[in-house]
């Protein structure tokens, strides 16, 4: 294996374990397909930086779709908390009209034939391929980063998911934890998107947590197996990728996610279809027992 497929590995891995910690959280808090939004939402503030710049420099870029993000962000929350648009419906609408706005922006770049504008496409299904040594720098510090700040906030986080009404008794602000927890998803899905692409990013924050549900109620057993699971799909996806040069990452990573979430849902010792037949039998033996 080369050393260029060791750089994308590791930066994917980390990637994959920030999106497997915070998609937990987004799902347990029913916000996951606000990861979807703000995925869409970054394709136009890609556009722009590139429009504005001239170039397709990955820091200007990614600066770029993470404002485009927290604008989604801003008007996903002026929506839930100061219209009557229902939350699902707030998500379709800044889905489609942030996604349309980057096409549009797209089509109108190649149109005027700027240079910079080829290969912008890839982003919609991500090229880990293109990933230079800096660029997977920056993708593993802005992951950590984001470990770091939910590690630090880790009992705000699990307040608001399960009692929002007893973390507002302990002085907490939910919508500004809320908000900043969409933050986070907004910048995991920025570091994201050279790896899995716009289309395929919100899988990767929820399919891991998804599947580790099948293994524990414990939350803090779950988020560790979210990021480990979000490890494995980055890891295997990339490899795959590597290994067949015509597969994007994104939708290898995606399937891979979608096989661990199956063999979870068998195999899962808490939820798992086996564990709950077991103990159906063990329910059914007991009463037998009893009645006999």
């Amino acid at each position: 294996m080369s050393y260029n497929t060791w750089v994308v590995l590791i930066g994917v891995s980390l990637l994959g374990a920030a999106a497997g910690v915070v998609g937990t959280f987004a799902v347990l808090r029913g916000r996951a397909l606000t990861g979807d939004a703000l995925a869409h939402a970054a394709l136009p503030g890609l556009c722009m930086a590139v429009a504005i710049t001239g170039t397709r420099d990955l820091t200007i870029m990614l600066l770029g779709a993470f404002a485009s993000g927290l604008l989604g962000v801003a008007v996903l929350a002026f929506l839930r908390r100061y219209t009557r648009v229902a939350e699902d419906a707030a998500v379709g609408i800044v889905l489609s009209v942030f996604f349309g706005a980057g096409v549009v922006l797209a089509s109108r770049l190649q149109q005027q034939g700027n240079a910079a504008i080829a290969g912008l496409d890839s982003y919609i299904l991500g090229k880990t391929a293109g990933i230079t040594l800096n660029d997977i720098y920056q993708i593993g510090g802005l992951a950590l980063i984001n470990l770091v700040i939910v590690l630090a906030l880790f009992r705000d986080f699990r307040l608001i998911c399960f009692d929002p009404a007893f973390a507002i008794v302990q002085g907490r602000s939910v919508y500004w934890l809320d908000l900043l927890l969409m933050a986070l998803m907004a910048a995991t899905v920025v570091i994201g998107l050279p790896a899995v692409g716009v289309v395929m990013i919100a899988a990767l924050l929820i399919l891991p947590s998804a599947a580790a549900r099948w293994w524990s109620d414990r939350l803090g057993t779950i988020v560790t197996l979210a990021g480990g699971f979000g490890i494995v799909m980055g890891t295997i996806g990339t490899l795959i990728s590597d290994h067949y040069r015509g597969m994007p990452a994104g939708p290898v990573i995606v399937l891979i996610g979608v096989l661990i979430f199956a063999l979870s849902a068998i195999v899962g010792p808490q939820h798992g279809w086996i564990a709950r037949q077991w103990r159906q039998r063990q329910a059914k033996g007991a009463t037998w027992t009893a009645n006999g």
